[in-house]
């Protein structure tokens, strides 16, 4: 009987297990790292009073999250090297640009990520009581002292919760950068199963390797919401 999961013919792959876990996390935790920087500003634009910020804001967000990611990829990966040389070809230039695969991941879902961390860091805002920046400027605080001490530490705790939900999706979500070749997990997965001509074991092998890592991170999250909490 074929085996399922724990077959030893598995073990001699552990390298490039390994190595796809290792991509993995690395476009993960740079891409939610990337992707919280440019969705806090896009939050800051989307609060911003002056109307032309603010839709500039809402169209990002609204086509980022309007259309999939695998297109957002392709782009990055296909699209932009082929407008940023129509671009230096008007200057003369013949360079051929070329974006590797795991920087393409990276910057795709960052991208795509920073869209919903946006949306997440404006509701914390919104979540504090306007009461608590009026009290702040009656003290005679600064706004940028007002918000460095008293608004984003308050915000941060109803932030957590959601950036955290956001890097442990993007740990699945990630497995997309396999159409472009960057040899993740399931990039491995498949070479495995090509030469194991194992369709099954390997598949679930995957599951068990996504399930640890995204399971592992929400007990870490969840200590750290704890700790914010007890602040």
């Amino acid at each position: 009987m074929q085996s399922i999961i724990l077959d030893v013919n598995l073990w001699k792959f552990r390298s490039e297990l390994i190595s796809g876990i290792e991509v993995t996390l690395l476009i993960s935790i740079c891409a939610v790292v990337l992707g919280s920087i440019i969705g806090l500003f896009i939050a800051i634009m989307h609060m911003s009073k002056k109307r032309v910020v603010n839709v500039i804001a809402t169209t990002y967000v609204e086509i980022l999250r309007g259309t999939p990611l695998i297109v957002q990829l392709m782009f990055v990966y296909y699209a932009v090297p082929l407008i940023l040389q129509a671009i230096l070809s008007n200057f003369g230039s013949s360079i051929e640009i070329n974006i590797p695969t795991i920087p393409a991941g990276i910057i795709a879902v960052a991208i795509n990520s920073s869209a919903y961390v946006s949306e997440a860091i404006r509701a914390g805002f919104n979540s504090i009581d306007k009461g608590q920046t009026e009290a702040a400027r009656s003290l005679g605080l600064p706004k940028k002292l007002t918000m460095r001490y008293v608004i984003i530490p308050q915000a941060l705790k109803n932030i957590w919760p959601a950036l955290g939900n956001e890097f442990v999706a993007l740990i699945k979500e990630s497995s997309i950068v396999l159409v472009i070749g960057t040899p993740d997990i399931m990039y491995q997965i498949n070479n495995i199963r090509a030469v194991t001509f194992e369709p099954v074991a390997p598949l679930i092998l995957s599951a068990v390797i996504y399930f640890v890592l995204t399971f592992g991170l929400t007990r870490i999250m969840k200590h750290f919401e704890g700790e914010m909490q007890h602040d």
